[in-house]
């Protein structure tokens, strides 16, 4: 599998991908509007929010009103389809948990996801939760696999079993600039069944390890 960025690949190398037997899966930020997207001007100023911390061109959402953003991801969704991604990865979906200047909650971010991973479904893809493993149960019966960022480092990766009893995968990331105990982090994803790849903060270029 290969989570990557959507608008820096073409459908040939993706097709390429799938040839060489790799399922590509899209990142979109659901959580967030990217003032680079070529449809960011689709998103009402007024559902715009607070800045994301160190990323100014990003703005949170308010994921409460699902009428209006459910639509707007699902056109995502299907361009990533016809693009020959089979999945998306939806980020920011804890924007409850930030500062995103709206009144959100887990709540607010449990019904959009599920609405999200509805829309997805629909376009014949999968979805995958992204961290906020505190709203695992409440997802994991709609998503059909985790990706998690520092789990071992924060000290969560057990947590994930709620997706890995399920026969759903749990692909995770940590980083070099957090000095992480590598040998111990991949002892504890080879118990677990974890896929977990060590990569620069920036995540350009290749992983520095895998296991």
């Amino acid at each position: 599998m290969i989570d990557t960025e959507p608008d820096s690949v073409t459908p040939e190398q993706i097709a390429e991908l799938k040839a060489a037997g790799v399922t590509p899966i899209a990142y979109v930020s659901v959580g967030t509007v990217e003032n680079y997207r070529d449809d960011a001007d689709a998103f009402p100023a007024h559902l715009q929010g607070n800045t994301l911390g160190n990323w100014p061109n990003e703005r949170y959402l308010d994921i409460r009103d699902q009428a209006t953003l459910v639509p707007l991801m699902q056109a995502r969704f299907a361009r990533f389809r016809s693009m020959g991604f089979e999945g998306v990865e939806a980020d920011n979906i804890d924007s409850y948990s930030n500062d995103p200047g709206f009144p959100l909650t887990a709540r607010h971010a449990v019904a959009y996801a599920r609405a999200l991973a509805g829309a997805a479904h629909a376009e014949g893809l999968t979805i995958g939760q992204k961290n906020a493993i505190e709203l695992a149960p409440d997802l994991v019966d709609v998503m059909d696999f985790m990706v998690t960022e520092e789990c071992f480092e924060q000290g969560w990766c057990e947590e994930t079993r709620i997706y890995l009893s399920q026969g759903k995968p749990v692909y995770a990331a940590e980083y070099t600039g957090q000095g992480v105990d590598w040998a111990a982090a991949c002892e504890q994803a080879r118990d677990l069944g974890i896929a977990m790849i060590l990569h620069n903060n920036d995540l350009k270029g290749p992983a520095q390890a895998r296991c």
